[in-house]
């Protein structure tokens, strides 16, 4: 596995760890929720950004893998909030804009800089912009690419894709794709979902609460299940959302990849760290309809697309492959994809790597 991305030769300055930028630069509303330190400017097409993350959280911090690292998803989460607060200090995006996430990639090189250690980590990222969008003399679009260190040493890279919408052009889109039907709030959701939850660790995890699959069944090389949504969740909704948000689809799917890797392979979820991610979302994901997600294991999850119409909020760029002949000995491949009314929201491409001691 190599690094996808360019890794920058340009030192980083300075980075501030001591507080935590505006909440609302990131569009949290809990600060407990925000983990983005520091940006600072590099020029027109880079910036650097300085994330603290915690020793231990509710959500993150809830994983059975011993040694303990640093939640892959939690690295996600500061690399988009990087993105987010970049999107509004750099490139002019109003703060009344909606962001639209269309793709997500992370490639951790080094996982053993990245474990929980006796103090916070420090995340430092170099940012760069590796495509921007414009109408009008508006920034509608960005793609970045993220080099991600700790402690002076590059462990991984990144990838997200944004697209931003103001607010009209927002509730056309997503009246337009739900023919019509008002916008429904996670706020009024049940707090439960009907469904037998698959067991905490079955999927990595301690605590019920942060399990969101209901249903599991293996078949042969695969695995499925519904998606739970946990509207009530403080982590994964931290806000009210009208739609199934990219990152609780993310926590769905690598559950489930944890899941057939036990079931199918065999792999205990306590010796296996999420180690590649690379994910496109092509629909939104609606709160009133059934989430399916389907795994195969040995799978790499990745599909060839073709042709779209430019539409903004399904562009996301191409994401960078991993060399097949480069898989390790301890790496397995997991694909997932998510369907709602047999149309497919987005799919995974996981590599799962058994750690040890």
């Amino acid at each position: 596995m190599t690094i996808a991305t360019e890794v920058a030769t340009e030192a980083l300055p300075e980075l501030d760890y001591a507080r935590t930028v505006d909440r609302l630069l990131v569009h949290r509303d809990a600060l407990g929720e925000v983990f983005l330190t520091d940006l600072q400017p590099l020029g027109d097409t880079r910036y650097a950004a300085a994330a603290q993350l915690p020793r231990s959280h509710a959500y993150y911090g809830d994983h059975l893998l011993r040694p303990g690292h640093h939640d892959p998803l939690l690295i996600l989460e500061a690399c988009r909030q990087a993105t987010l607060a970049g999107a509004h200090r750099f490139f002019g995006v109003p703060a009344d804009n909606k962001f639209i996430l269309t793709h997500l990639g992370l490639r951790i090189e080094h996982p053993e800089l990245v474990f929980v250690g006796t103090s916070p980590f420090r995340l430092a990222m170099h940012v760069r912009i590796g495509k921007r969008m414009e109408r009008e003399g508006r920034v509608t679009g960005l793609d970045y690419e993220i080099t991600l260190s700790g402690g002076g040493a590059v462990f991984g890279t990144a990838s997200v894709g944004l697209r931003f919408k103001d607010p009209n052009g927002y509730l056309t889109l997503r009246l337009n794709n739900r023919d019509g039907m008002a916008l429904p709030s996670s706020a009024s959701y049940p707090a439960v979902t009907p469904g037998a939850p698959i067991a905490p660790h079955l999927v990595g995890r301690a605590n019920p609460d942060n399990v969101v699959l209901l249903d599991g069944v293996v078949v042969g090389e695969s695995a499925q299940a519904l998606l739970r949504i946990p509207a009530r969740h403080a982590s994964l909704f931290d806000h009210p959302q009208d739609h199934l948000p990219g990152m609780v689809i993310a926590e769905g799917a690598r559950q489930l990849a944890l899941f057939a890797a036990l079931e199918v392979r065999g792999l205990s979820a306590s010796k296996t760290l999420l180690t590649a991610l690379d994910v496109r979302f092509t629909r939104f994901g609606e709160l009133e309809d059934d989430t399916v997600l389907s795994a195969v294991v040995g799978s790499s999850g990745r599909t060839h697309h073709p042709a779209e119409p430019p539409v903004d909020y399904t562009l996301g760029g191409v994401l960078a492959a991993v060399d097949e002949d480069e898989q390790r000995p301890e790496d397995l491949r997991v694909g997932v994809e998510a369907t709602q009314k047999g149309e497919v929201l987005c799919t995974f491409a996981f590599t799962l790597t058994r750690m040890t001691a």
